[in-house]
């Protein structure tokens, strides 16, 4: 399903869009679900920070957990 919405667009880039035929709403729609799952992946990494440091800081001191299984 789709749903409208306003954006306010410079001029000069809407009107060149228009003459080279780019579809603004597929653009916008793309760039915006871009920015939400960055968005998502940094409240993910602020919420989840204090285990991704706490690994990090195991992974520093004893190594990679099976590192001496690895055959690379």
């Amino acid at each position: 399903m789709r749903t409208k919405v306003n954006l306010s667009i410079e001029s000069g880039i809407s009107d060149e869009a228009r003459e080279l035929g780019v579809n603004m709403s597929r653009v916008a729609e793309t760039a915006i679900a871009e920015a939400i799952r960055q968005e998502r992946n940094r409240q993910w990494r602020d919420k989840n920070r204090a285990a991704l440091d706490a690994y990090a800081e195991e992974v520093r001191k004893t190594g990679l957990p099976l590192e001496t299984q690895r055959l690379f």
